[in-house]
């Protein structure tokens, strides 16, 4: 779809959603051969528009690190298309299962057959990734998709439609763009599967709509991802792990460091450790091209309201750089915050941007019980050299995915799924599982001319029938 669904929303999405259906009916099975051409001609869009993506990205926030947007979202679709093309070939092959004596003599078998249509509903924060990512996952699978962009991103959306349109009919891959009332009737929508990336406020209202048609959804939303830094571990070390994740994108990213749990005592040394750190990565942020603005200004006043709540409710707030926040281009350099309180804003939702509480914790257990009296997050970073602590908090805590001794680089893992557990998601995706999401897992029980089965109809009660029962109720 080339143009912005503006009049009857529901009636044009659902016309092309029908003829994606009509197509998939037609060829409901795309070969290997089919499914890596179309993939490696992806690759190769990608590979030819990654300048024309980069500026576009950097319109749409105002500015965005060239690097960031390299590093992020193109390099991640590039590895995913790699190893997909590397391993498609088995997962497609049908999984051979044992029948078992009461079966036998049959075959049984798994075949992983395409759902059909998948609807992606695609975030602000990394469009490209989250749009083409999932996409990726879904044509490995065999299906057809449907992605709903962002209105916050026009400039990467019309990038993005261009490439795909050139790519694909839209029979098999269509591109929608539109304000909340086409997210809604989206949601609306009867796919096959749904994947929504987004906040957990919207996953909710995604997951209800999806209901009404029994739609299987695969959520990734996000929450407040801790990290644990453990009395062992230096604190110079524990910033130089994880303030990539933080920083990367301003901190807009769903598995953003949102909290920092360190030993009593320690506050005023990881400050110190962060400014030290942070002025030899970035300095001045105002005009550095490797430093990221806030994507729009609503998002940048919502930030500001939250450092305003917490400066009144007694928080006390430190510049990483000492540079005041740049208003007129959306920069805001890691804000430090200590003397945090559950009521503050900063401490219910997640923050998802350049602010950093940083709480003190007596014992490890008592960070664990922090982290654990709160909603499951998307993220636990763990940082920490002493495998006895890791594996502690490993078992005492529940997040959707752990890096020990680093930060966000666990999404990048192309042979691991990525989801979320409770408020901060369901499901997974990336590799193997994504295409296990994206397939439907057909049990296949196959018998030949010797029919066993009939030892079992009716009428009950013979002596063959009696030794069976004998045989396998014990």
């Amino acid at each position: 779809m080339n143009m912005p669904l503006e009049i009857n929303p529901s009636e044009q999405l659902n016309l092309i959603l029908a003829k994606q259906k009509a197509s998939y009916r037609r060829q409901p099975a795309p070969t290997l051969d089919e499914r890596k051409q179309q993939l490696s001609a992806l690759k190769s869009a990608l590979l030819d528009n990654q300048e024309a993506i980069i500026d576009a990205l950097s319109k749409d926030y105002g500015h965005r690190s060239k690097d960031d947007s390299r590093i992020s979202d193109i390099m991640p679709c590039i590895n995913n298309i790699n190893y997909s093309l590397k391993h498609l070939k088995g997962w497609m092959k049908p999984s051979r299962r044992h029948a078992g004596i009461l079966l036998a003599p049959a075959k049984v078998s798994v075949q992983y057959q395409p759902v059909g249509v998948v609807g992606i509903i695609v975030p602000w924060n990394f469009p490209v990734m989250l749009s083409i990512g999932p996409l990726i996952t879904a044509i490995a699978a065999g299906n057809r998709a449907m992605l709903k962009l962002s209105e916050f991103t026009p400039h990467t959306n019309a990038v993005l439609k261009q490439m795909l349109s050139a790519l694909f009919d839209e029979t098999v891959v269509a591109v929608v763009e539109g304000e909340a009332d086409v997210a809604a009737a989206f949601s609306s929508l009867a796919f096959d599967h749904l994947l929504f990336t987004g906040s957990t406020t919207v996953g909710r209202h995604v997951m209800r709509a999806a209901a009404a048609n029994l739609t299987p959804v695969t959520l990734e939303l996000g929450g407040k991802s801790p990290v644990i830094v453990a009395p062992d571990m230096p604190l110079d070390e524990a910033v130089e792990r994880m303030i990539y994740g933080k920083c990367l994108n301003a901190g807009q990213i769903c598995v953003a460091p949102d909290y920092v749990l360190v030993p009593q005592g320690k506050t005023e040394q990881f400050k110190e450790a962060f400014e030290r750190k942070f002025n030899a990565m970035y300095g001045q942020i105002s005009n550095n091209e490797d430093y990221g603005a806030i994507i729009n200004q609503r998002q940048f006043d919502r930030l500001i309201a939250v450092i305003d709540d917490a400066k009144a409710k007694g928080a006390q707030i430190t510049s990483a750089n000492g540079e005041a926040i740049d208003t007129a281009q959306r920069k805001i350099p890691t804000q430090l915050i200590t003397q945090v309180s559950d009521e503050m804003t900063l401490m219910q939702d997640e923050i998802f941007g350049p602010l950093l509480p940083i709480i003190e914790y007596e014992t490890v257990d008592n960070a664990i019980d922090f982290i654990n009296d709160r909603p499951r997050p998307l993220a636990l970073y763990i940082m920490s050299f002493s495998e006895q602590t890791q594996q502690h908090i490993l078992a005492h805590t529940h997040s959707g995915g752990v890096c020990i001794n680093e930060t966000v680089f666990h999404v990048a893992a192309d042979d691991a799924p990525f989801g979320g557990i409770g408020p901060s998601g369901m499901g997974h995706y990336h590799g193997k599982e994504g295409f296990l999401t994206m397939s439907h897992a057909k049990t296949v029980l196959s018998r030949g001319k010797l029919n066993t089965g009939k030892l079992v109809h009716p009428p009950y009660g013979s002596a063959v029938q009696q030794l069976l029962m004998k045989l396998f109720l014990r």
